[in-house]
């Protein structure tokens, strides 16, 4: 299957990852394509978490201590997650 993370907004990513728990809980695939299933779904969860921290460092930087917003500016990227 292989995943590319690059191309996946964070809500397909999920929903890709909610797929993968799904089928490896029914149990009804081969043992090679659960492999297959379980490295694209750790990759996915991985895209999800680092997405999340990322939104969570916007917001912290957007919010001053007594919340009003802040000036900000947009992270660069820091290649491939």
């Amino acid at each position: 299957m292989s995943i590319d993370t690059s191309k996946l907004s964070f809500e397909e990513a999920l929903e890709k990852l909610e797929e993968i728990v799904n089928q490896l809980q029914d149990g009804d695939i081969k043992l090679e394509e659960s492999m297959e299933a379980f490295q694209d779904g750790i990759a996915l969860s991985k895209y999800c978490s680092q997405t999340l921290e990322n939104a969570e460092e916007t917001m912290t930087k957007l919010m001053s201590e007594s919340g009003q917003l802040e000036a900000f500016e947009e992270p660069t990227s820091q290649g491939d997650v």
